[in-house]
């Protein structure tokens, strides 16, 4: 069906896959594929890698998905290409969906981050962007006419024809660039905070501590709660072994260009942490991706009282576990059993973790343009 409203030609499937959150991740990936993920990386693999097909799906539908919405607009919405911009301006002020702003948006090149730093929530900017977006398409059509000639077809979807000409085409192009661009954003984003959260839990869920709620003031004894803001700066999950004694954890998918921010957060963490009337001594773990040949890194985060570990080390999950054994004296099996017994034993153990524990929802700022 067309619609004589751009907002009106986007496709369900595009509307649905513009916007979600990490929380719904397992609902739209599946719990075996996302739990597969957290497996692979309690065992050296890469989640970059593991996402990257994820990410590349949603992109190809989601770029599918706006073409369509150009090709049936262009259909059925007279100078569509003419009228992008005033068409997108005035849909914005209406009551519609998130995914279908996000559409509008794109449409005329802006993402969440542009709309903070370029429109800065004024009309009167949107009104300049929208004349300069306008005057720097036209100059670019007059060039590519001098280059390459004239550009003239026509394309059919459900039999219906749409012209297209080079303002159709780069415009076109231009938002599915924004686009691209803003999905690859918010998904390196998104997954780094979702998987950094199922990773952390179901890492110290398999040595053997218990998950509780960060007000919980009165259990001490190997449990752990994640994401607790402290007075200098958050730490992703905190642990603590027994009675006065507990580590902090950061985790973080850094590269090996950025070790010196690893060594950093290991003296910013408070080693004395307040709860409830009680005051417990924590040491610092930061987990990394993977640091650079030859770098003195772990051995002068030590120096300073924490440790540093590489999620790109195969066995880096029983490497935790003999660190706690080394400050608290821990006893877990994973310590008894041989590296690749110890892969074995987490395949095993992630069967029994139920991911869900380990994420909720929580309110977030779109940085929409609102007049």
């Amino acid at each position: 069906m067309f619609y004589e409203t751009l907002s009106g030609n986007i496709p369900r499937i595009g509307e649905s896959l513009a916007k979600y959150r990490g929380v719904e991740v397992i609902d739209r990936i599946g719990e075996d594929i996302v739990k597969e993920a957290v497996t692979s990386v309690l065992c050296g693999g890469n989640i970059r890698s593991l996402t990257e097909g994820l990410t590349r799906r949603r992109l190809t539908l989601l770029n599918a998905a706006l073409f369509v919405t150009f090709l049936k607009s262009g259909q059925n919405i007279e100078n569509f290409v003419d009228k992008i911009p005033e068409i997108v301006k005035t849909e914005l002020r209406s009551r519609t969906s998130d995914g279908k702003k996000l559409f509008l948006e794109w449409c005329i090149g802006l993402t969440g981050k542009s709309i903070q730093n370029v429109l800065r929530n004024s009309e009167k900017e949107f009104d300049n962007y929208l004349n300069a977006l306008e005057e720097s398409l036209k100059q670019s059509t007059d060039k590519c006419k001098i280059d390459y000639g004239e550009l003239e077809g026509i394309l059919k979807i459900h039999g219906v024809e749409c012209k297209v000409d080079w303002p159709f085409i780069l415009y076109l192009f231009a938002a599915i660039g924004t686009q691209t661009l803003a999905i690859r954003g918010s998904e390196k984003s998104m997954y780094g905070k979702f998987f950094e959260k199922l990773i952390l839990g179901s890492l110290l869920s398999l040595l053997g501590f218990r998950k509780i709620d960060s007000q919980n003031t009165d259990e001490t004894d190997k449990v752990f709660w994640l994401s607790e803001r402290g007075e200098k700066r958050e730490s992703d999950a905190t642990l603590l072994y027994k009675l006065g004694v507990g580590v902090r954890f950061d985790i973080g998918f850094i590269g090996p260009g950025n070790t010196e921010i690893s060594l950093d957060k290991v003296s910013r963490f408070d080693k004395v942490m307040k709860l409830g009337r009680q005051t417990h001594y924590m040491s610092t773990i930061i987990v990394v991706d993977r640091i650079g040949d030859g770098s003195r890194i772990v051995k002068m985060a030590r120096e300073i009282g924490g440790d540093i570990v590489q999620m790109s080390m195969t066995h880096w999950t029983k490497e935790v576990a003999g660190i706690l054994a080394e400050k608290f004296g821990f006893e877990h099996p994973i310590l008894y059993l041989s590296n690749r017994e110890s892969l074995e034993y987490i395949k095993e153990g992630m069967k029994q973790i139920n991911l869900r524990e380990f994420i909720r929802p929580r309110s977030y700022s779109t940085g929409r343009f609102t007049f």
